[in-house]
């Protein structure tokens, strides 16, 4: 007999471990019963006996979605569902100087995306004693950059007036995750190189625009003040 054409198909091997497959078992039953924040779940004795599984199995698989803020204990009503903090689940892997060059790049286009991204809300939500605040922070910005780059705290301070100016608290969440990113890329060296393009728009003039110009004024004005930033990173060979 020929078998030359004949396919030998194997079954695909699951190499995850027990605790990993009883963990994806429960954040589906969680979405299957629609769980909301405040539920509780079934105790480990029953769903171990509902898995088939150890008491310890379910043990370690529950400690881990606790990890994940996926669920707490509450006194008396034992173990329920949680809202989990997307932000302190980030900020625990946010660790820059074992991300590497291509991640760190990653994260400062989001900057630029989400910067630019801003202009509509600025505009709903600005007021005139935000407008001041922001001319006293620049105070004592130079109008043009000739490759300079600001203080790293300088640079803290009026971005960061701009994500509370917006009022939306995901986004002024965002910024302080990204802060050690930022940080470490100013001190580390990564955004000190010359650019061809020595002029942009500067902190000042971005105040301007907020003070007389339009949300497409600000989405212009915002990427012309951020290129040199962005030329000195994406301009990089990356490893």
């Amino acid at each position: 007999m020929d078998t030359n054409n004949d396919k030998f198909i194997l079954p695909v091997i699951d190499t995850r471990s027990l605790v990993d497959k009883v963990e994806t078992n429960l954040i589906e039953y969680f979405i299957s019963k629609d769980l909301k924040p405040g539920d509780p779940i079934p105790k480990e004795i029953e769903l171990a006996e509902g898995m088939g599984v150890s008491r310890t199995v379910i043990r370690e698989s529950l400690t881990r979605l606790k990890t994940a803020g996926i669920i707490e204990s509450k006194k008396h009503k034992g173990t329920v569902i949680k809202s989990p903090d997307f932000f302190a689940l980030m900020q625990k892997s946010m660790i820059p100087n074992i991300l590497n060059h291509s991640t760190l790049k990653d994260i400062f286009e989001l900057r630029l995306i989400l910067e630019i991204g801003m202009a509509d809300l600025l505009y709903n939500r600005i007021t005139p004693e935000d407008i001041e605040e922001l001319f006293k922070i620049v105070g004592d910005e130079p109008e043009e950059s000739d490759n300079i780059l600001f203080d790293i705290d300088h640079e803290i301070k009026f971005h960061g007036k701009l994500y509370d100016i917006t009022g939306n608290e995901t986004l002024k969440n965002f910024q302080t995750l990204l802060l050690p990113v930022f940080n470490y890329v100013y001190s580390s060296g990564l955004i000190h190189r010359p650019v061809s393009k020595k002029k942009y728009i500067s902190h000042k003039g971005l105040v301007q625009i907020l003070e007389k110009g339009n949300p497409d004024d600000f989405r212009i004005g915002m990427r012309k003040h951020l290129e040199n930033h962005f030329k000195r990173i994406l301009e990089r060979t990356f490893d």
